[in-house]
C-alpha cells in the first residue's frame, strides 16, 4: 500500500495548512467509555461546545479500516452504535487490513493528532501502570506512544485504579513533562487529588501554551501533560472513591480478572456502587478537559 491510509477530513487539513486552533477528540470514550446513547450524546456536545469557541473539534477514530481525523456526526453516530474495535497505535495495520470500525486510544489519538499538524488533545484519563504491574509487566501503550508524540495533553491524570504512584515514576523516567492546572497536587480523575505532588504548575492557558513552544524550541519530542482536575465540589466523595475501589479490586481478584478486562470490570464496579454517580463525575471531568483544550488550543493558535 503506497498511499496513507489516513484520511484528514477537508475541514482539519484547511484549519492546519492556515495555522487555526485545532483540538483533537479521542473516539474510545463514545465506543467503550460511556454507554450507548451517553456517548454519543457526549462526543457530539463536545464538538459543539468546541465550535462555540472558535476552535476546530478533530474527533478520530477508524471507519471500515480507515484511521480518520476529523470525523463526521454520521461517522461519530456509527462508531458509537457499533461493537468497534479499541485501536491502539499497535492495533492500526490489522484494524487497516480488516476495514475494522475502531475507538482510538489515547496512544492512537495522540499519534494520529501530530501526524495531521495538531498540536492540542483532550481526553479524560490517560493509560498508565497498572496495579501489580511488578509481576504482570501490565502498562498502558499511552505512555510509550507520549514519549514520542510533541503534542500537549489534557487530562484529569490517570484512572484512579492505576497505580498512580508508579505511573508518575514511569513518567519522569519517559522525560515526559507533568504539570498541573493551578495545582502542584496530581488528581485521580474522579477525585481532584490523588494523593500525588508534581513538581510544576501553569496558571493559565497560555502559560500551557508557551510550555508546548519551549518543548518544540528545545528540539524535545515527548507529549506535554497537562493535569486538569474536576473541580473539588463535583468530585466523587474521596472516602467514598477509596471504599468503592477497594471492594472493586477484591472483587475482581475473586473473579481471577486480569490484562485488559480488568479495566472495563473495575469502571463498572465503580458506576453500579455508586449508584451511576463516577458517571457524572466522568462527564464533568471531561466537558473540564475540552474547554480547558480548546483555550489552549487557541492560546497556541494565537
Amino acid at each position: 500500500m503506497e498511499h496513507s491510509p489516513v484520511r484528514i477530513s477537508d475541514e482539519v487539513r484547511a484549519a492546519a495548512a492556515d495555522g487555526l486552533p485545532i483540538l483533537a477528540l479521542e473516539s474510545t470514550i463514545f465506543t467503550h467509555g460511556l454507554p450507548h446513547p451517553r456517548g454519543l450524546e457526549t462526543a457530539l456536545a463536545a464538538e459543539a461546545s468546541v465550535r462555540g469557541v472558535g476552535v476546530v473539534p478533530a474527533t478520530i477514530g477508524v471507519v471500515a479500516g480507515v484511521p480518520t481525523v476529523g470525523l463526521t456526526s454520521d461517522e461519530i453516530e456509527r462508531l458509537a452504535a457499533t461493537d468497534a474495535a479499541k485501536v491502539s497505535v499497535r492495533d492500526l495495520p490489522p484494524a487497516v487490513l480488516r476495514r475494522l470500525d475502531g475507538g482510538t486510544t489515547v496512544a492512537a489519538t495522540a499519534w494520529l493528532a501530530h501526524r495531521a499538524g495538531i498540536r492540542v488533545f483532550s481526553t479524560g484519563g490517560l493509560g498508565g501502570v497498572h496495579r501489580g504491574a511488578s509481576e504482570t509487566f501490565d502498562e498502558s501503550a499511552d505512555l510509550g506512544t507520549l514519549a514520542r508524540t510533541p503534542i500537549t495533553v489534557v487530562s484529569a491524570g490517570v484512572k484512579s485504579i492505576l497505580d498512580v504512584a508508579a505511573t508518575l515514576e514511569r513518567l519522569e523516567t519517559l522525560n515526559i513533562p507533568v504539570v498541573g492546572f493551578r495545582t502542584t497536587r496530581y488528581p485521580g480523575f474522579y477525585v481532584a487529588d490523588s494523593g500525588h505532588a508534581v513538581e510544576y504548575s501553569v496558571d493559565s492557558a497560555e502559560e500551557a501554551a508557551e510550555l508546548a513552544r519551549i518543548r518544540d524550541a528545545l528540539g524535545l519530542e515527548s507529549a506535554v501533560l497537562i493535569a486538569n482536575p474536576v473541580a473539588a465540589d463535583r468530585q466523587l466523595d474521596p472516602a467514598l472513591h477509596d471504599r468503592v475501589l477497594d471492594e472493586a479490586l477484591a472483587a475482581a481478584g475473586s473473579a481471577g480478572v486480569t490484562g485488559h478486562d480488568i479495566t472495563p470490570f473495575l469502571l463498572d464496579h465503580l458506576q453500579r456502587a455508586t449508584g451511576g454517580e463516577s458517571l457524572e463525575v466522568n462527564l464533568e471531568v471531561y466537558r473540564g478537559n475540552v474547554a480547558l483544550g480548546a483555550e489552549i488550543a487557541r492560546a497556541i493558535a494565537g
